[in-house]
C-alpha cells in the first residue's frame, strides 16, 4: 500500500488503493483498521478479516495459539456491603448500590452500626429494592432487622445466640456466626434452634485478619464443611482485603479459590480502603476463573488477563539488530517509540536515539534540529515516552499509540486521536508524508 504508517489506513482509503493479486482467497486487514468495512466489500467479494494490531500476533489469528475458553459460568454469589450506611445519604447509598451491581454484585448489603439503632433503615432498604436489586441487612439488632425485612431485605447478616429467637419470625434466610469467633462449637445451638424452626441459613465461621488468627480461621471453614457437608456457607473476605497492605486482586482471587474448592456459595466483600476499591469486580472475574479451574481440574492459567494488572502476562520485544535495521529503513518524518532492554528507543529517519531517561532522549532529539517538532508533536512524544517509562518501570508491554494494559482497570485510549489527526492531514495532502 502507498502509505508509510499502516495504522493510518481506513476502509475508505483501502478501497481506493486495493489491488488484489490473482489467486487471493482472503484479505486480512491491519488491526487498527476499524469502522465500517462496507467500502472494501463494495470492491471485492473476498472474505475480510481484521487481524491483530501487531504483526507478531498473527499466529493467534491462524489458530497456532490456544483460544481462551468461555468464562461465563460461576456458582459463588457476591454480597457487596455498603459500610456505615447510616452515615450516608440516600442518594449516596443508591449510587453505590447501582455501581456494585454493575460490577457483578448479586446482593447489596446494607451495613448498620453497632450500639446505634438506625430509624431510616426501612426506607433505605426500600430505595435499593426499588432499583430492582436484592438486599441483605447486616445487623444483630432485631429492631433494625425487622423493619428492613418488612421493607424487602431478603437475607440477614448476622445471627447468633443474641437474636436467634427473633430470627424465627423474619421469614428470610439468615447467616449464622459463632458466639465466640474462635470456637466453631458455639454455633451448634443456634443452628439447631433455627433448623428446627425451618429457617433457611448459611454458615460463616468468620475469617480473621493475618496476625489475629487467619490460619486458624481458615481451618474453621474446613472443619465446618466437614461437619456440615451439605450446608450453605458464606465467607466474609473484607477482613483480609481491607486490613492488609496489599492490592486486593490477588487476595480476592485466592480466597474465592478456597471458596470454590470448599463449595462455599457466597462471599461478603467491601470497598472501603483505596487499594480494595475494585473488589466487587475482582470477585466477579475471580469466581469465573476458579469455577473453570475446579470443574476442568486445571490450573487457572492462560484463561484471562483481566486480573493481571501490575505486570503483563507476556512481553514481545524486537532484538537490538531488528531495531537498528528498522531505523535504517525509516524514510518519513514519523517517530517510532519502543521500550525495551531498560531503555526508551526513539527511531526516526536517520536516527536511533535511546536512554533510560526520557528527558535525555528528548535532548538527543533536539540536538538533531528536527524540522517537524511542533509543540503539538513534542507534547505527543512526551506523552508516549511517559507511558514507555511506566512500562519499563513495571516490565509491561509498551506499544505506541496504545493504552498500557492494566487488566480490567484499563482505560482504553479512545478514537486514537493522534492517528486520526495524522490521517486527516495525509488525506488533505496525499502527496506529502503524514506529519
Amino acid at each position: 500500500m502507498p502509505i508509510t504508517v499502516a495504522a493510518l489506513m481506513t476502509p475508505n482509503w483501502i478501497a481506493k488503493h486495493l489491488d488484489i493479486p490473482s489467486g487471493t482467497t482472503r484479505i486480512i486487514l491491519p488491526g487498527y483498521c476499524d469502522g465500517d468495512l462496507q467500502p472494501i466489500r463494495d470492491v471485492t467479494d473476498l472474505p475480510l478479516t481484521t487481524g491483530p494490531k501487531d504483526l507478531r500476533d498473527l499466529p493467534r489469528l491462524f489458530g497456532q495459539q490456544k483460544i481462551p475458553p468461555s468464562l461465563e459460568q460461576w456458582t459463588i454469589e457476591i454480597i457487596a456491603e455498603i459500610n456505615h450506611a447510616p452515615r450516608l445519604t440516600r442518594t449516596q447509598i443508591t449510587q453505590m448500590a447501582q455501581s456494585y451491581a454493575a460490577d457483578g454484585a448479586d446482593w447489596i448489603d446494607i451495613g448498620c452500626e453497632p450500639n446505634r439503632q438506625w430509624t431510616d433503615v426501612a426506607d433505605t432498604v426500600k430505595a435499593v429494592r426499588d432499583l430492582g436489586l436484592s438486599v441483605s441487612i447486616d445487623s444483630l439488632n432485631p429492631k433494625e432487622i425487622e423493619p428492613a425485612v418488612q421493607a424487602g431485605a431478603g437475607l440477614v447478616l448476622s445471627v447468633n445466640k443474641t437474636n436467634r429467637e427473633a430470627a424465627k419470625d423474619w421469614g428470610v434466610p439468615v447467616v449464622v456466626i459463632p458466639d465466640q469467633i474462635d470456637q466453631l462449637d458455639s454455633m451448634e445451638c443456634t443452628l439447631e434452634v433455627l433448623s428446627k424452626a425451618g429457617v433457611p441459613l448459611r454458615i460463616d465461621p468468620i475469617l480473621e485478619p493475618i496476625g489475629l488468627g487467619f490460619a486458624a480461621s481458615l481451618e474453621r471453614y474446613l472443619a465446618a464443611r466437614r461437619r456440615w457437608p451439605d450446608a450453605e456457607m458464606m465467607m466474609g473476605i473484607g477482613n483480609l482485603t481491607e486490613l492488609t497492605d496489599v492490592d486486593s486482586a490477588g487476595v480476592n482471587f485466592l480466597l474465592l479459590g478456597i471458596c470454590q474448592e470448599l463449595n462455599i456459595q457466597s462471599v461478603l466483600t467491601t470497598q472501603v480502603i483505596n487499594w480494595a476499591r475494585s473488589s466487587v469486580k475482582e470477585c466477579d472475574l475471580a469466581r469465573r476463573l476458579v469455577y473453570y479451574a475446579v470443574h476442568q481440574q486445571a490450573p487457572p492459567k492462560n484463561l484471562s488477563n483481566d486480573l493481571v494488572s501490575l505486570r503483563d502476562s507476556r512481553l514481545v520485544h524486537f532484538t537490538a539488530n531488528q531495531l537498528e535495521d528498522l531505523a535504517k529503513q525509516i524514510k518519513d518524518n514519523n517517530y517510532r517509540i519502543f521500550a525495551q532492554d531498560g531503555e526508551i528507543h526513539l527511531l526516526g529517519s536517520g536516527h536511533h536515539l535511546h536512554d533510560r531517561d526520557p528527558f535525555v532522549v528528548f535532548d538527543q532529539l533536539a540536538q538533531t534540529q528536527p524540522t517537524n517538532l511542533t509543540p503539538s508533536h513534542a507534547f505527543y512524544l512526551g506523552y508516549e515516552m511517559s507511558k514507555a517509562m511506566t512500562a519499563l518501570t513495571l516490565e509491561k508491554q509498551y506499544t505506541q499509540d496504545e493504552s498500557l494494559d492494566w487488566g480490567h482497570l484499563t482505560e482504553h485510549e479512545k478514537n486514537r486521536h493522534r492517528l486520526q489527526k495524522r490521517f486527516r492531514s495525509s488525506e488533505r495532502n496525499p502527496k506529502k508524508t503524514p506529519p
